[in-house]
């Protein structure tokens, strides 16, 4: 999530068919939602929701490990493990739920000392980050599912000190090389 910037909805309701290893891709066609205390499957939040995401080669080592654990705990608990066909599960084999993901977040972040910061929050780092990494903002768009580049600009992308230095020595470089050409 942190990585690519789906939805919590769209990570639980991730199906295993639809993540190809292989080919270091994922497609995001479901979600689980909360409905009151109920967890429902459904479509995307929009449109532009259906896509596919490529995988870094390093998250696709950590599901490859993760399809592993999960079979370990398949194998022991034989006939009682449920065929839900997501890719995410518990020990259990039981879903994920979205609410249960923020709140194991909340509590992981707790535990590691971090600053507070909210599951959601991965989704405005991630496009943040690749934008910093000079990723195209229509590749960030499609990233998190958005409609519009406009939205992952004005909402989702944090500008970076980094990002102010960066630009500051660009003017500058821009400027010295004119300055140059004209001498």
């Amino acid at each position: 999530m942190a990585y690519r910037g789906p939805r919590r909805g769209e990570a639980c309701g991730l199906l295993d068919a639809e993540v190809r290893l292989d080919k270091r891709e994922t497609t995001i066609n479901h979600q689980i939602a909360n409905h009151g205390y109920t967890a429902v499957r459904k479509k995307p939040k929009s449109r532009a929701g259906n896509r596919d995401l490529a995988l870094d080669t390093e998250t696709v080592k950590v599901f490859a490990a993760y399809k592993a654990r999960r079979a370990e705990w398949r194998l022991a608990a034989g006939e009682a493990w449920p065929d839900t066909g997501l890719f995410f599960v518990r020990p259990n084999g039981q879903p994920w739920y979205p609410n249960g993901v923020t709140q194991r977040f909340r509590k992981l972040v707790r535990q590691a000392g971090f600053a507070p910061i909210r599951l959601h929050d991965l989704r405005h780092s991630a496009a943040t980050i690749a934008l910093d990494a000079g990723v195209d903002i229509k590749v960030v768009s499609e990233q998190p599912g958005h409609s519009t580049t406009t939205l992952t600009r004005d909402t989702y992308q944090s500008v970076t000190k980094k990002m102010h230095h960066n630009a500051a020595d660009a003017v500058a470089k821009k400027i010295n090389r004119n300055r140059r050409e004209t001498a």
